[in-house]
């Protein structure tokens, strides 16, 4: 039996003093009015699979008001593995600040690790109503949307962000002194672009893995229609990235930096690199942001999440745990089959609604429907 989530229980998170949910390892509908807790458990789901929330940055709001501890537990089993998975918070008051300060741990069976340490484990792959709009919102959403998915899958992805990202810091640090040394900028420049080219390739590979699901997904939503999501980086390039060779990609960031060095010591950061580059989509050859109906916008986006489930399943052998938190209401009847054809092909599936008439009767006989209730 593959690798699923089984058991998760929760104390004190959030909106809940104490609750366990055992999950089926196919379609788990959570199922309840509005502010009953289902996004919570999404949320802790989320936590132990991806290593962070998609609501918070910050460990506190996690804890139950007017506790000072909270904990989630997750046992995955599958394949002659068990691996338990945990997360706990601590608060505790810095008397010299008066501040409250929120300690967060991660354990796999047990043992204390680091975020890195839980990922990998079971991936998961989260659709809320937030992502319907990341077509039309700024280049940063999608850009955050790649890299998150990309973290999840290789921890070397996850390193070469956390060091292009203290270089760029350094780098914006030197200029916001407002005059930097043409020799140390120089070097920094140096730094700068050995690590952006890493970032750059290994975001526009992914991109590539996820592209070729992405077309046939969307066309088979849209009844036929084309669309295309191409890595288009600030610097500018004569080839993709994923054919520029590394000369050229150094070359092409060197100039680039050198170009905009007096903008960017007027405005004290950096104007070129991978924190400018954006995921563009298009339909028709036209660009979604632009041109897209709002329901070719969530086509889009559907096609999407349902891609970046095939890749992990093409890198891992086996399929995430897709998290689908109150998306059926935002759909149209069609794209709510679309959505459940896909994921009855082995998926495991974890689904809030408000409304069981959403799922036709066949999905709802074979899935587990457990009914939350009131905060």
């Amino acid at each position: 039996m593959a690798l699923s989530a089984r058991t998760l229980s929760v104390r004190n998170f959030r909106s809940y003093e104490e609750f366990t949910l055992e999950l089926d390892a196919g379609v788990t509908v959570l199922a309840g009015p509005n502010a009953a807790g289902k996004t919570n458990l999404v949320e802790a789901l989320q936590l132990l699979t991806a290593g962070r929330s998609f609501r918070t940055t910050s460990p506190a709001p996690l804890v139950r008001a007017g506790e000072t501890r909270a904990s989630a537990e997750l046992l995955v089993e599958g394949d002659g593995r068990r691996v338990d998975l945990g997360w706990r918070a601590e608060t505790d008051v810095v008397a010299a600040a008066g501040n409250l300060a929120v300690k967060r741990t991660f354990t796999r069976n047990g043992k204390n690790v680091t975020v890195a340490g839980m990922r990998g484990v079971l991936p998961s792959v989260l659709f809320y109503p937030d992502h319907l709009d990341i077509v039309k919102r700024a280049a940063v959403e999608r850009r955050s949307a790649l890299d998150e998915f990309g973290v999840q899958l290789s921890e070397s992805y996850a390193q070469l962000l956390g060091a292009y990202r203290k270089t760029l810091e350094q780098r914006n640090s030197l200029l916001r002194g407002g005059f930097a040394d043409p020799v140390l900028l120089s070097s920094w420049d140096e730094a700068l672009i050995s690590a952006g080219i890493s970032v750059m390739r290994h975001r526009a590979a992914l991109l590539e893995r996820v592209r070729g699901h992405f077309h046939r997904v969307y066309a088979a939503i849209s009844g036929g229609e084309e669309a295309d999501a191409v890595y288009e980086p600030s610097v500018p390039l004569a080839v993709p990235v994923t054919e520029a060779s590394a000369d050229d990609l150094e070359e092409a960031f060197r100039a680039a930096l050198a170009a905009h060095r007096g903008e960017d010591l007027a405005r004290g950061h950096t104007s070129v690199g991978p924190q400018r580059d954006d995921v563009a989509m298009s339909i028709a050859g036209l660009p979604a942001r632009t041109f897209a109906s709002q329901g070719q916008q969530r086509s889009l986006v559907l096609a999407w999440k349902i891609a970046e489930v095939e890749v992990v399943r093409d890198i891992l052998g086996r399929p995430p745990l897709l998290l689908l938190d109150d998306v059926m209401s935002e759909l149209d009847a069609d794209r709510r089959r679309a959505v459940m054809r896909f994921v009855q092909e082995g998926i495991q599936t974890v689904i809030t609604t408000t409304n069981l008439g959403y799922f036709e009767g066949d999905v709802l006989d074979r899935a587990k429907v457990v009914r939350v209730g009131g905060e």
